[in-house]
């Protein structure tokens, strides 16, 4: 499993912590192994194996440290093949739960799923933004999504943004994005170039989030974008860049809150975990859901990802019924 984000040991430390002390003040001695924010005591046991987005991947390793601090004799793993590798892995019953920065797509990965048997429910478990980056030297205020296609859509041959808006810097640019199995790619060339997997193909591409950060950070014309949790883990690095919706809303930076309320447009989406049926019905893996479930927002903090409103935990909460009891 490769390095995730730096600031997940301490801020996990942390959250074990809390959530130990939760659970030590909690009359609820349910044997789910999470109600009321505990881990179950140590009553589970067992392997489950997780991988997917590496946007979802530092919220479900910090559910995995703070779960299994609580419950040592299960043991999880995380992979990060991204988005669409993952639910390659998940349809073929390699793993038990699938990480995801998009919902499944109908016409691709859920008929490999029914074919292979595998039943499965979409759970939501935090909010996400793309965030648009540039190196320090490369300071960059605002782009509009138009800007942006034009940047990178397919056939593309801006080589400095001077090319796009005189204003801009002449700087020679050097892109950086995910890999075409990352939901981050789907998401990004869905609502900026007009259609999923269209993209230009002359940059770095990579399904490791951290090195994009890397190719960016120490390029003085680095470009690129990731998931907003990465920047914020390494925004010292990095320059962050407004985007513009072109519907006369003004250019708006990511942030928790313009993420959580949809005012970062086009570029805010939901993040989610997929359980699948079978593994829902091992005592380790509901325990497991039940546990991410009740303490989402603790977990997004520890792995810096915008947490759920109340509403969207609400029907996370409906989500996770349903799949437990199996409807």
């Amino acid at each position: 499993m490769r390095k995730l984000l730096a600031f997940a040991g301490c801020g996990v430390l942390a959250l074990a912590l809390a959530l130990g002390a939760a659970a030590c003040g909690s009359d609820d001695n349910s044997d789910s192994g999470s109600s009321g924010g505990g881990g179950g005591g140590g009553k589970v046991s067992g392997t489950i194996k997780i991988d997917g987005s590496s946007t979802v991947a530092p919220f479900a390793q910090a559910a995995q440290e703070a779960f299994q601090a609580e419950n040592p004799d299960v043991k999880i793993t995380v992979g990060t093949s991204g988005t669409g590798g993952g639910f390659e892995k998940f349809c073929n019953g390699e793993t038990d739960i699938s990480d995801a920065s998009r919902p499944i797509k109908p016409d691709e990965e859920a008929p490999i799923c029914k074919k292979k048997g595998i039943k499965y429910h979409e759970v939501r478990v935090a909010n996400d933004g793309i965030a648009v980056v540039t190196n320090k030297d490369l300071q960059i205020d605002c782009l509009s999504t138009d800007q942006l296609k034009q940047l990178w859509n397919k056939g593309s041959n801006v080589s400095s943004l001077k090319q796009i808006d005189p204003s801009l810097p002449d700087t020679k640019l050097s892109l950086y994005g995910p890999g075409t199995d990352s939901g981050t790619f789907d998401f990004f060339t869905g609502e900026v170039n007009g259609e999923e997997g269209v993209t230009r193909e002359d940059y770095e591409a990579s399904e490791d989030d951290n090195q994009l950060v890397t190719g960016v950070s120490q390029d003085k014309g680095g470009l690129g974008y990731f998931g907003f949790s990465y920047y914020e883990a390494n925004q010292d690095k990095l320059n962050l860049v407004g985007v513009g919706s072109g519907s006369g809303g003004g250019c708006v930076k990511p942030s928790s809150k313009a993420i959580q309320d949809g005012s970062y447009k086009p570029l805010s989406r939901p993040l989610f975990m997929y359980p699948s049926a079978k593994s829902m019905q091992r005592p380790e893996v509901k325990a497991f859901m039940d546990f991410v479930i009740a303490n989402q927002p603790a977990i997004a903090k520890a792995s810096q990802i915008v947490p759920m409103t109340e509403e969207q935990a609400g029907d996370a909460k409906t989500a996770l019924k349903k799949a437990e009891s199996g409807a």
